[in-house]
């Protein structure tokens, strides 16, 4: 230190102790040393004794884990035997043992180290086992000695509506598995091809419209939201693409190029595709005055599905040949080809949830839904139904399909992907379900 003075008395009664290393800032009186002579050597004897250490002590964490091999269960008012519940009846028995297992643990008092416990203790005590299984973070424990608890979390099936909330009249709709005539817009408008009209029905007021009638001579073999929701293509059975605005209920274009009718249509932005009997695909872009851009040929029989990938990058297109083609946006030829169903393929449908995933379902003679991986280009998995597939939906909130079938159940079938188990099997419909459409809140 810095003061002389403290410093030679130090060395006079302590002539063998080192000095103190004393912060510069601390005052000097707030030691005394030179007035405590007795704490002097006192402090001498310890650091000079040669004193032997304890042994070695057990290191506590810093968290405080209770026992519970000495806990007072009568403060609960639980019994610490399983066999005092005898007699009462199977809830209360199980509702103790739910309720000792929930404040206790796994480490019940019936085991060996509580019977050697002191009554004495108090309701909790602390322990230096700090190791817990994982399976120990469940609110009620794992233990195998408590009755009535279950292993592992059981999860409630979700429940799916086995009647319709809505049923809608729907005369003259076409019994045709090539044709595509239901459509639900993103503002929650129903679009559905009757004959020779269209009609809207709005799913928040429950108003029905009538969009337009094509004649006598003429009907509806597809319908298609655009994707905003505010134009409806119709593809007619003489080959045209009529192009609706829905608000005003008035014809903004008309779009020939085919020969035969157009029964599938299909938007990507402002670019619309349609497939037709004429075995060919037009690519239209409604804001070039064209018709048509570009014409995708493969096909050697009707197209009657086409699906664009969540992307917009890969059009996917089946056909009553059996097969099915993807392109690309720039292809004029197919860049990938799918031939193993035995029927013609209507049912198309692209995996919001993976990329590049499509299913596809096939018609009376095929009756499976098939899954690819466009990526890759491989088959991943098949589905015997045991029907006609008509249409497939993924669903937009859930890794779940939706299908529809014909011959011979008319049924639709929720499935679980990728396991493809049932989770619920609707009926109702007396005739084939042809058409389907999920609503923008994919419910």
């Amino acid at each position: 230190m810095d003061d002389p003075t403290l410093s030679n008395q130090r060395n006079q009664s302590v002539p063998s102790t080192p000095s103190l290393n004393v912060p510069t800032t601390m005052s000097d009186s707030s030691f005394h040393l030179e007035n405590l002579p007795y704490r002097t050597m006192h402090i001498n004897r310890m650091i000079n004794s040669s004193y032997n250490r304890s042994p070695s002590r057990t290191i506590y964490s810093d968290r405080f884990i209770p026992s519970r091999s000495g806990s007072n269960f009568a403060l609960f008012d639980i019994s610490n035997s399983p066999t005092s519940t005898e007699g009462k009846e199977d809830g209360s028995g199980t509702y103790n043992s739910l309720l000792r297992a929930a404040l206790f643990g796994p480490d019940t008092p019936d085991k060996k180290d509580s019977l050697d416990a002191p009554a004495c203790r108090n309701i909790f005590r602390y322990k230096t086992e700090t190791k817990r299984s994982l399976h120990s973070l469940s609110p009620f424990g794992l233990d195998d000695s408590v009755p009535g608890i279950s292993h592992s979390p059981v999860k409630a099936p979700r429940k799916v509506p086995r009647s319709p909330y809505k049923v809608l009249d729907a005369p003259a709709l076409q019994d045709d598995f090539y044709l595509n005539l239901v459509d639900w817009s993103s503002n929650n408008v129903l679009a559905v091809g009757l004959g020779n009209c269209v009609y809207l029905w709005n799913a928040c007021s429950s108003k029905v419209t009538k969009l337009c009638d094509l004649g006598i001579d003429d009907s509806v073999c597809s319908v298609s939201w655009a994707q905003r929701g505010t134009h409806l293509a119709v593809g007619t059975s003489d080959g045209e693409v009529e192009i609706w605005d829905a608000s005003r209920c008035q014809r903004v274009r008309t779009m020939e190029g085919h020969r035969l009718r157009v029964g599938a249509l299909a938007w990507s932005s402002s670019l619309l595709s349609s497939g037709s009997r004429d075995k060919s695909i037009l690519q239209r872009d409604i804001r070039a005055p064209d018709d048509f851009a570009s014409k995708l040929s493969g096909h050697k029989s009707e197209v009657c599905g086409l699906k664009w990938s969540y992307d917009n990058r890969e059009l996917a297109s089946g056909g009553n040949d059996n097969k099915i083609f993807v392109w690309n946006q720039h292809s004029t030829q197919p860049v990938l080809k799918y031939c193993e169903h035995n029927a013609a393929v209507k049912a198309i449908a692209w995996s919001p949830h993976l990329h590049g995933l499509l299913a596809s379902g096939g018609g009376t003679a095929d009756r499976c839904i098939r899954f690819w991986n466009t990526t890759t280009n491989t088959h991943l998995s098949c589905m015997d139904t045991g029907s006609q597939v008509c249409n497939l939906v993924w669903s937009k909130n859930v890794n779940e399909l939706v299908s529809t079938h014909g011959y011979s159940q008319n049924q639709i079938i929720v499935w679980r992907y990728p396991t493809m188990s049932k989770l619920a099997t609707l009926t109702g419909h007396t005739y084939r379900v042809l058409y389907l459409a999920i609503s923008p809140d994919g419910q």
